[in-house]
This record gives structure tokens, C-alpha cells and sequence, in this order.
């Protein structure tokens, strides 16, 4: 039994690392899941401007929104509720959630360059979601790797 005077009781409730001396300071799984995090934020603001393009806080100028075809329609509100979804499961890291996103993202890219009718050509968001989903793509083979 150790010795109540010179043991500290706070030392036991301190966390458990493991493999600390053999874990990289800033492994390539922490790069993910930072950059999981980063995209949550960016999803969560892409579904509530499209929330707010449906409550009419946004686009009144433009009719609102039943001012708008119904493919506009209909897309807005798939990206409303899918990217809200995305941005809970890559907050948690979970791989529903990169799943939910990457839909997300290759979804946003097809209708721009397919149905510029809907949202019309924006080539900087096709840039953008293809810059983000290579960015995703390299981080995770590098946090496999490193986890071999």
C-alpha cells in the first residue's frame, strides 16, 4: 500500500497514453481529423444558406423560394438536408460521415457541370469540391499508411 503522505492521488486520474513516446506529434490521423472537422464547419454553413434559401431569408429577390423551378427547388433542398448530415458525421470522424460528404460534394459537382440550369455553371465550386475531395483523399491514404 503506498504511503498516504507522499502518494498523489491526482496522478491516478491523469490520462492514459499508451504509445506516446512512439506516436508522431502530429500524426497524419490528426491531420484528418482536423481537416474532417474544418469541412464539418463548411457543410453546416452550405445547409443552413440552403435552409435559409428555403425559409426565404435568402434569394427574396429572386422570387423566393417557390420563384424557382422545382429542379432548383428539389436540389436545394437535398443539399439542406444531406449537408447538415455531413457535417455531423465528419465532425464525429465517423466513416458515415465522409461518406454523407463526399455524396455531398460529388452531388454539388454533377449538377453544376450537367444541370447548369439548376444552379448554373460555377466552375470555382467544381474546383473547390474537387480540391477538397483530393485533399480528403490524400490524408486518408497517408493516416492508412501510417496505421499499417
Amino acid at each position: 500500500m503506498p504511503d498516504p503522505i507522499t502518494h498523489n492521488a491526482a496522478d491516478e486520474l491523469g490520462p492514459v497514453l499508451a504509445d506516446e513516446d512512439q506516436r508522431p506529434k502530429r500524426s497524419w490521423t490528426d491531420r484528418l481529423v482536423l481537416f474532417l472537422r474544418l469541412m464539418a464547419g463548411v457543410s453546416m454553413v452550405k445547409g443552413l444558406f440552403h435552409w435559409a434559401m428555403v425559409c426565404g431569408f435568402v434569394g427574396v429577390a429572386d422570387g423566393g423560394f417557390l420563384g424557382h423551378t422545382s429542379q432548383w427547388q428539389t436540389a436545394t433542398i437535398f443539399f439542406a438536408v444531406i449537408d447538415p448530415v455531413a457535417a455531423v458525421g465528419l465532425w464525429l470522424a465517423a466513416p458515415w460521415g465522409a461518406v454523407v460528404w463526399l455524396t455531398s460534394a460529388v452531388s454539388m459537382a454533377v449538377i453544376v457541370v450537367f444541370f447548369q440550369q439548376v444552379f448554373g455553371g460555377q466552375p470555382i465550386i467544381v474546383a473547390l469540391e474537387a480540391a477538397a475531395i483530393a485533399a480528403y483523399l490524400l490524408l486518408a491514404i497517408q493516416a492508412a499508411r501510417e496505421h499499417q
